[in-house]
């Protein structure tokens, strides 16, 4: 989950600026700490591993907040940075100061497809979107479907899963987004700007999403539905290329880690909320409830044809070409540079 590429000519030291700022104070940096591994500990691992992460219901946060990474790399600098969405995400992987991050389909696609083209591939899914993200709708305002918010204020995170979640709706129903007051927001400015009743209308996920429900706002489309018409999206993991082929233990590790969450999340959910309330800022039934709204699938679901092992290569050229019709890039590549962009050796591994 994801915001704009507005980053197209900028220098590499702009965008890593941009990238440190949204990071917060400098990213939450942690050696190693007394803890038990899950599994087999790499200890030949001595250099940083970047990690962006987003604060989203789902087994990376618990993978942070448990430290699975800092003990299952006993002598590794291990260093998370926060970011606001996805197309932060790509903006600091544009910059140089990441190795793996979170991202969404869309700006995932965004970074393999022109004019960024930038050396990295997906190496894990974190979940499916299902009802996570949605288009909700203020109380008071009479509509019941996209047709009935026409030249209403819509507001969404610009580049990320969600609005084109909200573009592919609108086409779906045989309208122009032209006819819409879209506006680019980030989630945290989207409840202020509900309180104002600045915006009739927002498609976001939580826990913005379930903020805006307790205001009496009306959920009326979620990516579930997109998904069925044929546009799912994603919570994705990428990675820089010239780090994955020189640590390809060290993705074993990662990969691993986050099958351990996913697997958490399906058989011990009370345990994984825990750790998904304490990093995302909710309560921990609230947690619990946010899982709903996705699917999580581990090591060997992945590896499957359906996902990293085939399939998600020819969405992600799906969500390319979807995205050229709205300016959201220059250029769709030629389709295997999306499935040559998708890596499943580190959850093939993490499945053996």
């Amino acid at each position: 989950m994801h915001v704009p590429l507005k980053i197209l000519a900028a220098s590499a030291a702009t965008v890593l600026t941009l990238a440190l700022g949204a990071c917060g104070v400098g990213g939450d940096e942690a050696e190693a700490s007394a803890g038990d591994c899950p599994f087999e500990a790499n200890e030949d691992f001595t250099g940083t591993l970047r990690l962006g992460y987003q604060k989203i219901p789902n087994g990376d946060v618990i993978v942070k907040d448990q430290r699975v990474l800092e003990n299952c790399l006993p002598n590794a600098t291990v260093k998370w940075s926060n970011f606001a969405s996805g197309g932060d995400v790509v903006q600091a992987f544009g910059g140089g100061s990441l190795d793996i991050g979170l991202a969404g389909s869309s700006p995932s696609t965004k970074a393999l497809s022109a004019p960024l083209n930038l050396p990295v591939s997906v190496v894990w899914i974190h979940d499916v979107i299902g009802t996570a993200e949605s288009l909700i709708v203020r109380d008071g305002v009479d509509a019941t479907d996209i047709a009935g918010l026409k030249g209403r204020t819509i507001a969404t995170p610009f580049g990320s899963t969600a609005h084109f979640s909200l573009l592919q709706a609108i086409a779906d129903a045989g309208e122009d987004a032209k006819d819409y007051k879209l506006i680019n927001s980030e989630p945290e400015q989207i409840a202020p700007a509900w309180g104002r009743g600045d915006i009739d209308a927002a498609w976001i996920w939580d826990p913005t999403l379930s903020e805006l429900r307790q205001q009496g706002g009306e959920v009326i489309l979620s990516s579930e539905d997109t998904a069925k018409a044929g546009k799912p999206t994603f919570d994705l993991a990428i990675a820089d290329n010239a780090f994955v082929e020189a640590n390809p233990e060290v993705l074993e590790v990662w990969a691993r880690a986050q099958d351990y969450a996913v697997k958490q999340i399906k058989d011990e959910p009370e345990k994984a909320a825990e750790s998904v309330a304490v990093e995302v800022g909710v309560s921990t039934e609230e947690a619990q409830q946010l899982f709903e709204g996705f699917v999580f699938l581990d090591a060997a679901e992945q590896a499957e044809p359906d996902y990293l092992g085939g399939k998600l290569g020819a969405d992600l050229f799906s969500t390319a070409k979807f995205l050229l019709t709205q300016d959201g890039i220059s250029k769709v590549e030629d389709e295997s540079v999306y499935t040559g962009g998708v890596n499943p050796a580190p959850a093939e591994a993490a499945a053996s």
